[in-house]
């Protein structure tokens, strides 16, 4: 991305491309956040559902870097698998299916993301995603004692 690109599609699409090369290159600890930190405004700020195991707010570059690590510890994989753009401008409305398999269990999920993001100045400076079923998503990257083969 050009610093002088501040058209919101484009912001969001090139982060979003971005985010695949951080992935390939094996994410958080084995690339840098810096293919990210360009397409987040400084003081940006990420919410996330309390119910996730990655859940709460998540601000700044800092807060990003370390929220792409709770993902990574999370989910072994997580692939955007299509995605629909429902409103373009300043505040983006994205809708996104994604297929994911958890860490701790190994339990596959497919489900829908909508997300609102803010572009300001060129930059994402807000995103609320909203998840259809928390609970699920929590419950499939929980562990329970059966799972672990633990006796009752």
């Amino acid at each position: 991305m050009t610093r002088s690109t501040t058209d919101p599609m484009t912001v969001l699409t090139a982060m979003y491309a971005a985010e695949a090369e951080y992935m390939a290159a094996g994410g958080p600890g084995s690339a840098s956040f810096d293919l990210l930190a360009p397409f987040f405004a400084p003081d940006m700020v990420l919410h996330q559902a309390a119910g996730l195991p990655y859940g709460g707010t998540w601000r700044g570059h800092d807060g990003m870097e370390q929220f792409f690590l709770a993902m990574a510890r999370t989910w072994e994989s997580f692939d955007l698998m299509e995605q629909t753009f429902l409103a373009t401008g300043d505040i983006m409305v994205v809708h996104t299916a994604v297929h994911a398999r958890a860490r701790a269990t190994g339990r596959e999920l497919t489900f829908p993301i909508l997300q609102t993001i803010t572009i300001t100045g060129g930059r994402i400076s807000e995103v609320h995603p909203f998840y259809w079923d928390t609970a699920a998503i929590a419950e499939a990257c929980t562990a329970s004692a059966v799972d672990q083969g633990a006796s009752l």
